[in-house]
């Protein structure tokens, strides 16, 4: 259904934003099945950037599972990074930086982090409340990856800032040793 209307929409004309509605229903339908080569297809063929942006900015907002989510902020900060507002540009990058660190944690286990997928930061320090060190080690090492030479309202000084203050915590000892009497 959505090829044909495809197809109408190339010979009769189409309110703008009825095609970035039909596009977007489209898309999303693609990305629900795990066909993102077929959503990257679909992206291309849209002449218009315009619509193109509008579409992948509706789509991103409708939070979508964890693979579809990464796959729409790769790809507007791939192909419409400049199109992007400061504000706009630090919350997709977050996005894909979370959904990135996510991947790395066990896929049982993304279901109970997926919430603070666009908060990357606040999803290491549940990791380090969980006291899941393993995990925090990959995460961290991927943030330090991701975030060479990027700018997204977080630093690898804020990384290590929290991990210095659960390091402390975890040395600091609420009670006093008592001196044995004979």
């Amino acid at each position: 259904d959505y090829e044909l209307f495809e197809e109408w929409g190339h010979l009769y004309p189409v309110p703008r934003e009825d095609l970035i509605n039909l596009h977007r229903e489209h898309l999303l339908h693609l990305l629900e099945m795990g066909d993102t080569e077929k959503a990257s297809q679909l992206l291309e063929r849209i002449e218009d950037p315009g619509i193109c942006l509008a579409i992948s900015e509706q789509s991103l907002d409708q939070h979508l599972n964890l693979a579809a989510s990464h796959f729409l902020a790769d790809y507007l900060t791939a192909h419409f990074y400049a199109n992007l507002t400061t504000a706009r540009r630090n919350e997709i990058q977050a996005l894909y930086m979370g959904s990135k660190v996510l991947l790395t944690l066990p896929e049982l286990s993304r279901v109970n982090y997926f919430h603070l997928s666009s908060r990357p930061l606040l999803m290491l320090e549940q990791l380090l409340m969980n006291m899941k060190v393993d995990w925090v080690a990959v995460a961290v090492q991927t943030l330090h990856q991701l975030l060479a030479g990027q700018e997204i309202g977080f630093t690898v000084e804020d990384i290590d800032s929290l991990l210095s203050k659960y390091a402390e915590k975890a040395l600091n000892f609420p009670f006093a040793l008592k001196e044995k009497r004979s």
